[in-house]
């Protein structure tokens, strides 16, 4: 499974792309916005970090999308266009996968939602986990749904777990299958954390001072 980043943080995108593990990153406009800088620098900044970086589109029509997604693309060889799971969205998805344009549909929230944006070409569809537990839904038991669905119709489309909160989210998607698991920066810093490996390195270590002369 490919770990992205969720962020439109350049600092640490380069902190965690350190590490040898991420293999992307997802922006979106409250990411951008929080972080107050010039869109395109940050994309093209984070494009030099890592082969896939995701810029979501703002506009909501077709034609104005289209506009967009070609701008976004021309940018760098590693942008893809992310796309609202919109009706307008899926056209535009369609004419993007017809040129060569990778994208992203963001906001997805069902099956019925995923099945129609990987027919429309979607290089990636983004479910939003989080957002559905936030709600009483049961986020996990859609991505299980999804990837029952991908084994039985084999759709191209990569599925990417999104609106990530814990560690267990991230465990939880690898064991079903899926392809991508997108996580915030806090929840990223966790998974290479444990209690025992802390109180286990501390041992050695004290251990090993005492046979030094």
């Amino acid at each position: 499974m490919k770990l992205f980043l969720d962020t439109a943080n350049v600092e640490q995108v380069k902190e965690i792309a350190a590490w040898g593990v991420l293999d992307g990153v997802t922006t979106n406009p409250s990411l951008v916005a929080k972080e107050g800088k010039d869109f395109e620098e940050t994309v093209m900044a984070m494009c030099d970090l890592v082969p896939c970086v995701s810029a979501q589109v703002t506009a909501t029509d077709f034609d104005n999308m289209v506009m967009q997604g070609k701008e976004y693309a021309s940018w760098h060889k590693h942008v893809v266009v992310k796309v609202p799971m919109t009706t307008e969205g899926l056209k535009a998805i369609h004419h993007f996968t017809n040129h060569g344009i990778k994208t992203n549909t963001t906001l997805v929230f069902s099956v019925p939602q995923a099945i129609l944006a990987a027919k429309a070409g979607a290089t990636m569809i983004s479910p939003f986990i989080g957002r559905l537990d936030d709600i009483g839904e049961d986020g996990m038991g859609l991505i299980e749904e999804i990837m029952e669905a991908w084994q039985w119709n084999r759709f191209k489309t990569e599925v990417l777990v999104a609106s990530t909160r814990h560690p267990r989210h991230i465990v939880e998607a690898a064991m079903l299958g899926a392809h991508i698991c997108t996580v915030p920066y806090e929840v990223f810093k966790k998974l290479p954390m444990h209690p025992l490996t802390d109180s286990g390195l501390e041992k050695f270590l004290s251990d090993w001072k005492k046979v030094q002369k």
